[in-house]
């Protein structure tokens, strides 16, 4: 399962609509970077945040998810509360081809401050912008850049094309726009 390089990542983006907007360098001076980079795609995370909060005291049930358990924040930085975590999306909006799979993995610079992104795999033909999950993990306040790298894309190439792919299976969370809560 080959690691795809930047080549055909912009090849990919470019001619085929991957990924858009698309960076075709990497951007650096003075932000978190994002763009292509030798073989990966560093994402933006977008200016819209839902960030945890348990002022009603609720109970985290993915089967029957209150959306009351966040509170949005707009703007160019969100302040992440200290052991918790915000949900936000990628600016860009992906569309995966049916013999590929993207994993995601989260930027250093905010790793190295205790700030850990996760995000499920991007299955075969999957498309929408990636909901992402940002938990700060220290006992201190995080903050977040909108605008700016949040993590890296890595598209693994198949041994061939999949029999279902998440399209053909209609998944739950396929073309979404913006932050996506947990369904049933």
């Amino acid at each position: 399962m080959p690691v795809m390089a930047d080549k055909w990542i912009r090849r990919m983006a470019l001619d085929h609509g991957m990924i858009e907007p698309f960076t075709e360098a990497q951007k650096r001076e003075g932000v978190i970077s994002y763009g292509l980079s030798s073989y990966g795609y560093d994402a933006r995370v977008a200016d819209e945040f839902k960030i945890f909060t348990n002022v009603d005291s609720a109970i985290v049930d993915p089967k029957n998810f209150n959306p009351d358990s966040f509170v949005d924040r707009r703007g160019p930085v969100a302040i992440i509360p200290p052991n918790s975590f915000a949900l936000a999306h990628t600016m860009e909006y992906f569309r995966i081809p049916r013999d590929i799979l993207v994993v995601c993995l989260g930027k250093s610079t905010y790793a190295r401050c205790g700030i850990i992104v996760n995000v499920t795999p991007l299955e075969p033909e999957w498309e929408g912008q990636v909901t992402i999950e940002i938990s700060n993990t220290t006992p201190l306040p995080a903050r977040i850049y909108a605008g700016e790298g949040i993590c890296q894309f890595l598209f693994l190439q198949g041994s061939e094309p999949c029999e279902v792919s998440y399209a053909d299976r209609a998944g739950k969370y396929m073309r979404q726009r913006g932050t996506s809560l947990p369904r049933m």
